[in-house]
């Protein structure tokens, strides 16, 4: 059975920096890419990021590129998503997906529960 697992979120100030952790176990991690997407209370949920299995290619939306850097560690079965200049915009759960293949196709077919950020005064 596939566990996505993410940790690391929690109250930062207007830009600070923070790393997501999502830990992974019940399938051959480094056979699928992996996603982070957030949602915020009323909204519908955003794709953030994506990494191809071997890290061969990695995927943004406009509202953070260039501040978001989805990494991963396949001998360690996690993958994170470091988050730099971070506006209270970013507030939201954050959950990190497995993709059903090894290239992003947004095809994702096991989630995790999800880690709080807000980012405030």
């Amino acid at each position: 059975q596939v566990n996505l697992v993410e940790s690391g979120g929690r109250l930062v100030q207007p830009g600070d920096s923070l790393t997501l952790t999502c830990t992974a176990s019940g399938h051959t991690f480094s056979e699928s890419a992996v996603g982070w997407f957030r949602q915020a209370p009323g909204k519908e949920r955003e794709f953030v990021a994506a990494i191809t299995a071997n890290s061969e290619y990695t995927y943004y939306p406009g509202s953070v590129k260039g501040r978001f850097t989805i990494s991963r560690d396949n001998a360690g079965n996690t993958a994170y998503l470091q988050m730099n200049d971070l506006k209270p915009e970013d507030t939201a759960v954050y959950l990190c997906a497995k993709e059903s293949s090894y290239w992003v196709r947004r095809e994702y077919e096991a989630w995790g529960q999800g880690t709080q950020v807000t980012v405030s005064l």
